[in-house]
């Protein structure tokens, strides 16, 4: 059963985040087979959030590039039914969201990302996208490299100086403040 919508898409809609921030970069990685379902639940490669979460994002690129750092994109906006099809296969919430809640994907106020520089290369992080282990979480920095846990606080300051929330259990996924307040979404891309 999905949550009531308790947000007026119209005051908040969803926007293409390459459209208002064009140096971010995209690697969406659910339109692809290079994800843990190893196949495309996305019709097409596109980065949509809630034009208020899409702000502070571009505001993170912004503060990025002066350090000669970028952003890259592996998800955004999921709808409803790829979440039921997640939790299928990974039904553990540390993880994947309880599609009975619905994630703060399915609303338009969540991203996962990477850190890369001004060519858009990779930049070594903790562990790879979607990596399902103890070593994934924020609080396994010992066990991270020297680089990568260097590489993870450039990210995580310029997430946190614009109000994302980080996820325990996973580095790369931030969410929106106030993201409860947006509807679930089961919105084809």
């Amino acid at each position: 059963i999905l949550a009531t919508p308790v947000f007026a898409k119209d005051l908040d809609p969803l926007v293409e985040v390459t459209k208002l921030t064009p140096t971010i970069r995209l690697d969406m990685r659910y339109a692809t087979p290079d994800n843990f379902l190893h196949r495309a639940v996305y019709s097409k490669p596109t980065c949509l959030l809630h034009k208020s979460v899409a702000d502070r994002l571009a505001l993170a690129q912004k503060r990025l590039a002066v350090q000669g750092y970028g952003l890259k994109l592996w998800d955004c906006y999921r709808p409803h039914a790829v979440q039921v099809e997640m939790w299928a296969l990974v039904p553990d919430d540390r993880y994947v969201a309880d599609p009975k809640k619905g994630s703060r994907h399915n609303r338009g106020a969540a991203v996962d990302l990477t850190l890369v520089d001004t060519q858009g290369q990779d930049l070594e992080m903790p562990t790879a996208f979607d990596d399902f282990t103890e070593k994934a979480a924020r609080a396994s920095k010992s066990a991270w490299t020297p680089q990568a846990q260097q590489h993870y606080e450039i990210l995580n300051a310029a997430m946190s100086n614009e109000a994302f929330s980080p996820l325990p259990s996973e580095w790369w996924h931030y969410d929106a403040p106030a993201w409860e307040r947006f509807a679930i979404l089961d919105k084809p891309l």
